[in-house]
């Protein structure tokens, strides 16, 4: 019933529901991440997905240095890590202005690197940087077309000039994020990240042109890095793709990463011969995508009935009726998105070599670890 790419030794030790992470898997994904980027040199991927300390150390074994997140904790996590370049990706507010400098302050060998898209928040930043004597590094966050946050590509030359004379502000470039591209046809997605980069060179050309420091440029996520790497020499910021999920093995089968991460549930209930009822609800996987949300691997058949807090209810059609597991039985069902399903779960149980391995602390689940 299960597929024995996720099943393993010392499963029937393991509550659940319980997500798992599978080293090998996830090493085999790093390298294949680094194979399509020809190396590490223009790696700068994300960490949002996993917010794991001990995933950010099997990438820096393999020669990445450079790393993005979404909290100051998972910043503070890459600085524990000794990483040498993090981005946080997210506009600083409020007190994260004060925790980025402690951030700074915490770790002289990392250097940290802010986004925005506000002056009145670059200004803000500028004036806290000079109280504490430290100069803040600043990248200037770019919409490219997804309306999320960023500076509209037409304002960027004027707003960087205006930003560089801020005083506590470094300008060193770009953050240049298109969350929006979910082509499923490669060569369709490849043509749309390709007007974007045409404009986005010129805007750097022109930045460099009026003698301002603009070296610095971070394009795309997952779906468009294989795109961007083609296109330009800049940095690419994968980071799905490392533990991979359901969602994205489905919409980009041209990016051949495998899901590192598996729900292990059991079947708590059997109703007729075509239903049955798992101990996976929505505390235990990510809501963001509507049904499907999981997909239980060896029987990929299987459709939701409906998912409650603890409960999902799961059908077969006819042709499977009377396949179904029993009560107690395991399944492992891979998410749909398994970034803030990993923000479900304090710790993973780590599966090496089809054996229970050990376990791994989500060490930036939580907004806070010390900063």
């Amino acid at each position: 019933m299960n597929d024995h790419r996720y099943t393993f030794e010392g499963q029937e030790s393991v509550i659940s529901p319980q997500l798992v992470y599978y080293k090998d898997i996830i090493a085999d994904n790093v390298k294949k991440m680094i194979g399509l980027a020809g190396g590490t040199e223009r790696l700068w991927p994300h960490v949002k997905t996993h917010k794991m300390i001990e995933v950010v150390k099997m990438m820096m074994a393999q020669g990445i240095d450079k790393f993005k997140c979404a909290t100051i904790a998972e910043a503070e996590m890459c600085g524990d890590a000794g990483a040498k370049k993090v981005t946080l990706a997210y506009p600083l507010v409020g007190p994260n202005i004060e925790r980025f400098l402690h951030l700074t302050g915490a770790y002289p060998n990392t250097e940290f690197f802010a986004i925005s898209d506000c002056t009145e928040q670059v200004e803000l930043i500028g004036r806290a940087a000079l109280g504490k004597k430290r100069p803040v590094n600043l990248l200037m966050d770019v919409d490219t077309g997804q309306h999320r946050t960023g500076v509209a590509m037409d304002k960027v030359e004027e707003f960087y000039k205006s930003w560089a004379s801020v005083p506590g502000i470094v300008m060193r470039g770009l953050h240049c994020y298109d969350g929006h591209r979910h082509e499923t046809d490669y060569e369709v997605r490849n043509r749309e990240v390709t007007a974007v980069d045409l404009e986005i060179a010129k805007i750097k050309e022109n930045i460099l042109a009026s003698g301002l420091d603009c070296g610095i440029l971070i394009m795309g996520g997952t779906p468009s890095f294989p795109c961007h790497l083609k296109l330009n020499e800049e940095y690419v910021s994968p980071g799905t793709c490392i533990i991979q999920d359901a969602g994205y093995r489905e919409a980009y089968p041209d990016l051949d990463f495998v899901p590192g991460a598996a729900v292990l549930t059991r079947v708590v209930s059997v109703q007729g011969n075509n239903t049955f009822t798992l101990d996976m609800g929505t505390k235990a996987v990510a809501t963001d995508p509507s049904p499907e949300r999981a997909v239980i691997a060896g029987m990929e058949y299987a459709r939701t009935v409906l998912q409650n807090e603890e409960h999902w209810v799961v059908e077969v059609p006819k042709e499977h009726v009377g396949n179904i597991p029993q009560v107690g039985d395991v399944l492992f069902a891979i998410p749909v998105h398994v970034c803030p399903t990993s923000a479900l779960y304090p710790e993973v149980p780590v599966v090496s070599k089809g054996k229970l391995a050990g376990w791994w602390q989500v060490t930036a689940r939580n907004r806070k670890i010390t900063i």
